[in-house]
């Protein structure tokens, strides 16, 4: 560990400090710093000016705290040590009296200018307390976790295509056709790379090429020859492109037929009926899952619409910068920028923010609203609830647990995660009490919603291949 001092180390010498409320869900916090005290920041201000001036004789760094007392004057470290510690002795009195700021302090420094002990205010906006009547009786509506049979013929369907076979066909394209083309696409008599190819292979209605390929390309008769200009793909590009294109062959996709003998070659079952009822259970665990995720996105709206206080600004404001430099980070992952994402989405600025802003101020509503359920029922964060918190953190970092404790007690964040714990415990107090509905107003039993104990490994992969497709087919 290093020898600067943090916020809790400093509060441990000799410094004082209260807090008491003042209107307007604000603050103020009085703190006193011993004179002895706060002459350890005036040495590390006069060695810090050091490294800033130079004087004769001395090399940058080394010039001794007399020497600069007498160039400089007294008082240039003292102002120089106010600057740079009064924000750690308003840290160490946050963390002590657990205040829960939300924005920047006005500091106003009522003694120890020119020597002495020093004192100073810091009059800060909390996060407020709020009331949501009405939220043990909350009704919430989601889908109810079923499979249906069309979703489960997409399914085989398309393990059927994957052992397809083409067959040539003498009639016109339809979609989803393989029929082989000689193409040629040309901007001003000019042919382009990419689009012009002979025995090209290609799936009507892809559209893979342009609209207007496909568009000409479905009712075409085996042989026929097709001209058409069609839009260039660029969207700066105003010119249009021309195509000619020759049909050679039309071929169409055969499925073999759904028999057992099949099932038995295209998968781990020996009958379809055996099959089918495996992806049904897939699928239903998928359906359960995304229930579960319904259940609380929708309980947190109900909570939210509870919600009619006016909400502080620097909540919201803190909240969108949380969510943009969240986005930030995931686009920079895929290599893009935000600007190109917006570009790419087709969302002008002023839209992202407002519909930004709607989404961090339904966020601090659900935020506010919980910390509310968790102290009207008085839902606590014990030392077993902290301690396994913790060990989860220290195990996702590959830290020892006391470790993650005594960097989070050294930033003030254990505080935080307290907060986060009792938020969870009304979550999932509500979760257990709230009444389900589907959309015909019918009760969803807790039964409905619970998963398979013992797929839980499962989950995820099952998930992937059980909702591919499935947001057509529904």
């Amino acid at each position: 560990m290093s020898g600067r001092r943090t916020p809790t180390d400093t509060l441990a010498l000799r410094m004082k400090s209260t807090v008491a409320p003042l209107e307007g869900n604000k603050v103020k916090l009085s703190v006193e710093v011993d004179a002895g005290e706060f002459e350890t920041a005036v040495d590390a201000a006069f060695r810090k000016i050091a490294k800033e001036v130079r004087l004769p004789g001395f090399r940058p760094g080394k010039a001794p705290r007399k020497v600069l007392e007498a160039r400089l004057g007294v008082l240039a470290g003292r102002e120089q040590a106010l600057n740079d510690a009064l924000p750690e002795y308003y840290s160490a009195a946050v963390i002590e009296h657990d205040v829960d700021v939300i924005a920047p302090p006005e500091i106003d420094i009522t003694g120890g200018h020119e020597g002495g002990d020093v004192a100073f205010d810091a009059v800060v906006e909390v996060r407020p307390t709020i009331e949501v009547p009405g939220y043990g009786g909350l009704s919430v509506t989601i889908d109810r976790p079923a499979v249906d049979e069309a979703a489960l013929d997409a399914q085989i369907d398309r393990m059927r295509e994957l052992d397809s076979t083409l067959e040539a066909v003498d009639r016109p394209v339809q979609d989803g056709d393989v029929v082989t083309i000689d193409i040629a696409g040309t901007l001003d008599g000019e042919a382009q790379p990419g689009l012009t190819a002979d025995d090209y292979s290609y799936t009507a209605g892809s559209g893979a090429i342009t609209p207007e390929v496909d568009e000409h390309l479905i009712g075409a008769e085996p042989g026929a020859s097709l001209s058409f200009p069609a839009t260039h793909p660029d969207p700066d590009e105003e010119r249009q492109l021309q195509f000619e294109l020759v049909v050679k062959e039309v071929k169409e996709k055969v499925l073999p037929e759904p028999t057992d003998e099949w099932a038995a070659e295209a998968s781990e079952f020996d009958t379809v009926a055996e099959l089918r009822a495996s992806l049904a259970e897939r699928m239903l665990t998928v359906r359960r899952a995304q229930a579960q995720m319904g259940l609380r996105e929708a309980v947190g709206e109900a909570l939210a619409a509870l919600v009619t206080d006016d909400l502080p600004e620097p909540l919201i404001g803190q909240e969108m910068q949380e969510r943009i430099q969240d986005l930030a980070l995931r686009l920079q992952a895929q290599g893009m920028q935000l600007e190109q994402y917006l570009a790419m989405s087709g969302a002008d600025p002023e839209s992202f923010t407002q519909e930004l802003r709607a989404t961090a101020t339904n966020a601090v509503k659900v935020d506010l609203a919980l910390r509310a359920v968790a102290e009207a029922e008085g839902l606590e964060c014990t030392d077993e609830d902290l301690q396994a918190d913790l060990e989860q953190v220290a195990e996702r970092a590959e830290v020892e647990v006391a470790v993650v404790r005594e960097t989070f007690e050294r930033d003030g964040r254990l505080s935080a995660v307290r907060s986060d714990i009792r938020k969870r415990k009304a979550l999932e107090w509500l979760l257990e009490r709230v009444e389900v509905l589907d959309p015909e107003g019918a009760t969803i039993d807790r039964s409905e919603l619970e998963l398979p104990s013992d797929d839980e490994d499962d989950t995820t992969t099952t998930a992937s291949e059980a909702t591919e497709g499935t947001d057509d087919d529904e």
